[in-house]
């Protein structure tokens, strides 16, 4: 069969997404920078995967819980700390890290070079959250304690303060 043959057949099922090096939705956080590679649109919302770069000594947000989606974190380069509760993890390449629902967290790249990971959400519900950060901070609004608390328990988030 010719390749003309073979992409002028009808498909059925659910199409495949690609995302290539470069492609995909850009969020800018700070010194954070993540390409969205699966927002859930093309998953029914089941799950979501950004790539995240952490620039060197890169605070985390505060440690929090997530009340309604499973966050999972792999390490491709450089060492990310995971602090859980009490407990502080250095997380180098090759690692995998996964949060249910309720467990406190949080992250930062105290280190002297950038660090990359894969993080994923299932389901999807945390994306939104990150576009609307990256909204208050292109308008240039300041982001006080009270305004990222209450734009977090929009995404069924709250502060760990047990842990603060």
């Amino acid at each position: 069969m010719t390749e003309a043959a073979k992409t002028s057949e009808p498909q059925d099922g659910p199409s495949v997404s690609v995302v290539s090096p470069g492609d995909g939705e850009t969020i800018v956080l700070g010194t954070t920078r993540m390409r969205v590679l699966e927002d859930g649109s093309r998953t029914e919302h089941r799950l979501a995967i950004a790539e995240s770069v952490l620039a060197p000594h890169t605070q985390g947000p505060p440690q929090h819980r997530h009340a309604r989606h499973d966050e999972g974190f792999y390490v491709l380069s450089g060492t990310v700390q995971f602090t859980v509760g009490d407990e502080t993890h250095d997380a180098t390449a090759g690692t995998f890290v996964m949060v249910p629902p309720g467990a406190p967290h949080t992250f930062a790249n105290p280190g002297d070079q950038p660090a990359v990971m894969l993080s994923m959400f299932t389901p999807d519900l945390y994306v939104q959250y990150f576009r609307d950060l990256q909204g208050v901070l292109a308008a240039g609004r300041p982001l006080t304690p009270q305004a990222g608390v209450a734009m977090m328990s929009r995404y069924a988030t709250r502060p760990a303060t047990d842990f603060t």
